[in-house]
């Protein structure tokens, strides 16, 4: 007789909360407590929990046509949902390539990139560099492009291909093991020299987020960082890829990250809020330029089962459509603005506390022995792991952040509710959170 199956948890914890259902910014348990969503999961639902008409579209559609091979054919909400995305894109005049998250959306652009490349003769065109303290995805591409030394470490035998430049990260400049910069013109021109390096007609993409999620917790670029990086790319031929899986769709307070440096991307990568958690979906937009070259040539050598996926545009239409018809990116921009005075108020004399940083609805909390020296606490001591429990307990959920100093020391949290939070509901996010805090660094 053979034994049951069981799940094979992402966590340690051999009993987790069993969830039933939510609402808004609530998540409900089967054992009767609700826990307020400060984190949107893993910084992924924008519209809130529970929205009805989403549920509706995705069951018409699935009712209609569930499935059709995107080597196949073309669907109605594929056609549609592209070109009505279009117009908010960061991208001149882009194409979509839909797939089921942000770590296939990543490996289709790295093959995108090198496509493009190769549609125009230039063969030698094949390294990516990227930057030390981001993350673009657990996928062996996606991972040997991030640079989160903890998430890198268990398979390092695996990676080398890609190349890292610093952080744009001005809270720990110029620290020892911190591998991050906070001058733009200095951040320029390490990738300047990196490219020449490499030799310039070897590089074939610079990839970044816009800003940086949870492994440096919401870190802000410099004023000036992203057209300066930009303006290198261009010179030399280098596509720049956006990853904006965690700060597009409304997530920073503008449409998507770049937007607030008015940069645009020769190829961008989008998921978590595209759907708002409702469907596994992201895609890639790539400009009419690349494109048209690589469709024009050799073509794209490259699919997944489910890309193109019918009722995942469908859902991604219908989220679309409630961002839009809401105002909900101006509602996170000036809930995000609400968030940061809250934390910075009740968090300004917290000894621990290194700094609050963050656009919009993305913000995070990185956290110190002493914030006068900006010491770290030691991994051991599992400081962010105690906070997040201690949240957790209290009925409010947020995301964690380690590793931030040197790539193994230092802890943060990161909160990004979704856009519907209501002022009450941010007022108990802080509450708990500086509660958390001091509770959770006494005891860890």
């Amino acid at each position: 007789m053979t034994r049951a199956g069981r799940v094979f948890r992402r966590i340690a914890d051999p009993s987790p909360p069993v969830a039933v259902r939510a609402e808004g910014s609530t998540i409900h348990a089967a054992d009767g407590r609700s826990y307020l969503d400060a984190a949107g999961g893993a910084i992924v639902v924008n519209v809130g929990h529970g929205r009805a008409s989403i549920a509706a579209a995705m069951a018409a559609q699935a009712g209609r046509l569930a499935y059709a091979h995107g080597s196949a054919f073309t669907t109605e909400p594929v056609e549609a949902y592209a070109t009505e995305i279009g117009p908010y894109l960061p991208v001149d005049r882009p194409a979509i390539y839909p797939v089921s998250g942000g770590s296939e959306a990543i490996e289709t652009a790295l093959k995108l990139a090198r496509a493009y490349h190769l549609s125009r003769g230039q063969s030698d065109r094949w390294i990516v560099i990227s930057r030390w303290g981001s993350y673009h995805g657990n996928t062996l591409g996606a991972l040997d492009l991030s640079g989160r030394k903890a998430l890198r470490r268990p398979y390092e035998g695996w990676l080398g291909r890609f190349r890292h430049v610093s952080a744009a990260y001005p809270y720990r400049a110029g620290e020892p093991g911190s591998e991050a910069l906070g001058d733009p013109v200095e951040l320029a021109a390490e990738l300047e020299r990196a490219i020449q390096a490499a030799g310039p007609d070897t590089v074939a993409a610079f990839v970044a987020e816009p800003i940086v999620g949870a492994t440096l917790a919401a870190a802000v670029p410099p004023d000036g960082y992203w057209p300066a990086v930009a303006e290198v790319c261009r010179r030399h031929g280098v596509l720049l890829i956006a990853d904006e899986v965690m700060t597009g769709f409304g997530r920073t307070g503008t449409w998507f990250g770049l937007d607030h440096w008015g940069v645009r991307a020769d190829i961008l990568v989008a998921a978590k809020g595209a759907t708002s958690g409702y469907w596994p979906f992201g895609f890639v937009a790539a400009s009419a330029e690349v494109h048209e070259t690589v469709v024009g040539a050799t073509g794209f050598t490259h699919g997944f089962t489910y890309s193109h996926a019918p009722v995942g545009a469908a859902v991604a239409r219908e989220v679309l459509r409630i961002l839009i018809d809401e105002d909900l990116v101006a509602r996170s921009a000036a809930q995000g603005r609400s968030l940061r005075e809250l934390l910075a108020t009740r968090l300004s004399d917290d000894p621990n506390v290194g700094e609050v940083r963050g656009r919009g609805l993305l913000m995070g909390v990185e956290l110190v022995q002493d914030r006068e020296d900006k010491r770290p606490f030691p991994r051991a001591e599992r400081v962010t792991e105690a906070i997040v429990r201690e949240c957790r307990e209290r009925g409010v959920l947020v995301y964690s952040g380690t590793g931030l100093a040197n790539g193994t020391d230092g802890d943060s949290i990161l909160l990004g509710p979704p856009f519907v939070v209501t002022d009450g509901e941010l007022g108990q996010i802080v509450d708990v959170v500086a509660a958390s805090i001091r509770t959770g660094i006494s005891g860890s």
